[in-house]
């Protein structure tokens, strides 16, 4: 599933077309995706200007000028291909993405279009009301936005304060962090040499302040979300950008997926390992993650 990264370069990509454009038509391939659309979704939507393309966690949250929101998911393999309209357009079409599986495309009145395709449709796209943009129960509960102020050592102690949960999926809980995930947990944990095994609540003293592992950890998160960004996102296996190019950043990984390898660690003679946690493959350094 997409992780912050990805979902954010998308939305880079689709806010040239998105922000400011007036969705002329919505055709709609089939009734549903992950759930059914929302009833007269097309309708609804048909004649409304884009405000703002915003991010909440691995959401995508298109601001309406009537004060609803379109709400959109990637789900394990969605994503969206801009045509930009004129006579030369955008003519690519990334492999495996069968025109069979276009479900959704928005029409723009400036020429444009998006289509979303979905071979697997665990996306889904919702509209929601002004005061659901808060309160609906998939946005919510999330956590702090890991690349705004909001996230910082201070507030993540109060977070993580007396959790005996293993750090790795204190960090993968929605809850804590919104839109970190897998990858990047994994990342970061060996950029601030903390074990995913670790007790979440071992990184908060016993006042309640934030260690200096956990400050460590906090930059860390941000740094290696900023870099990925930078570099598209990671593709392993469904992540494109909007003009059809993979991410790079899954050249930069120094443990995920790195089972047997070398730990890059200047001066660490250890071993990328593979565990499994909650159901997922952890990668980590045993020898220099503590």
């Amino acid at each position: 599933m997409p992780e912050l990264p990805e979902v954010e370069t998308v939305r880079r990509g689709l806010a040239k077309v998105f922000e400011g454009g007036v969705f002329a038509k919505v055709e709609l391939a089939r009734g549903d995706l992950r759930f059914p659309f929302p009833k007269n979704f097309a309708a609804r939507l048909k004649g409304r200007r884009v405000e703002a393309l915003d991010r909440r966690g691995k959401y995508l949250l298109a601001r309406l000028d009537d004060g609803a929101s379109l709400l959109m998911h990637l789900g394990m393999s969605g994503s969206f291909r801009i045509d930009h309209g004129g006579p030369i357009g955008d003519p690519y079409i990334p492999r495996g993405r069968n025109p069979a599986h276009d479900h959704v495309i928005f029409r723009f009145e400036s020429g444009a279009s998006v289509t979303y395709n979905d071979p697997r449709r665990f996306g889904y796209m919702l509209l929601l009301s002004p005061k659901e943009r808060e309160s609906h129960p998939l946005l919510k509960n999330l956590g702090a936005e890991p690349l705004s102020a909001e996230l910082n050592a201070a507030a993540l102690a109060k977070t993580l304060a007396d959790r005996s949960a293993p750090l790795k999926a204190a960090l993968s809980d929605q809850k804590t962090i919104a839109g970190l995930g897998n990858i990047y947990v994994c990342e970061a944990l060996h950029r601030a040499g903390l074990s995913p095994l670790r007790a979440a609540g071992s990184l908060v003293s016993s006042s309640g302040r934030a260690t200096a592992a956990l400050t460590k950890l906090t930059r860390a998160i941000k740094e290696v979300l900023s870099e990925a960004i930078e570099a598209g996102g990671s593709s392993l296996r469904d992540h494109r950008q909007t003009n059809g190019d993979l991410g790079y950043f899954q050249h930069s990984f120094r443990v995920y997926d790195r089972e047997g390898a070398a730990c890059p660690k200047k001066g660490c003679k250890g071993t990328i390992a593979r565990i499994v946690q909650a159901g997922r493959s952890t990668f980590y350094c045993p020898m220099c993650q503590k």
